[in-house]
Parts: C-alpha cells; sequence; structure tokens
C-alpha cells in the first residue's frame, strides 16, 4: 500500500516541475532586481550633455 501512494503520474511531475522551476526563476528574479536597486543607489547614471545633440 506504502508505494502505491509513492506513483506520481507523468501529466502531475511534469506540472510539478514547471512549478518548481518557475519558482526557482522567480526567486532569482526577485533578488536581483533589489540587487539592482541597491547598487543604483550607489552608482549615478553618466549626464547627458545637452550642448552635443548627437552625445
Amino acid at each position: 500500500m506504502i508505494l502505491s501512494l509513492l506513483y506520481i503520474d507523468p501529466g502531475s511531475g511534469s506540472y510539478l516541475v514547471q512549478i518548481i522551476a518557475a519558482a526557482v526563476v522567480g526567486v532569482v528574479m526577485f533578488f536581483k532586481n533589489i540587487k539592482m536597486y541597491i547598487r543604483s543607489l550607489f552608482i549615478r547614471s553618466p549626464k547627458k550633455n545637452k550642448d552635443n545633440p548627437t552625445a
């Protein structure tokens, strides 16, 4: 009886893999956004020269 509870059909297994992959990508993007925000506080973007329209 215990072995029958361990079975995961292919549809549920692929759905579980998709959920785990989406969670990992979501966490990575979340921390990347936080890192970029903190970095933007310390790094100034270069100012554009208003006299030279090609720059």
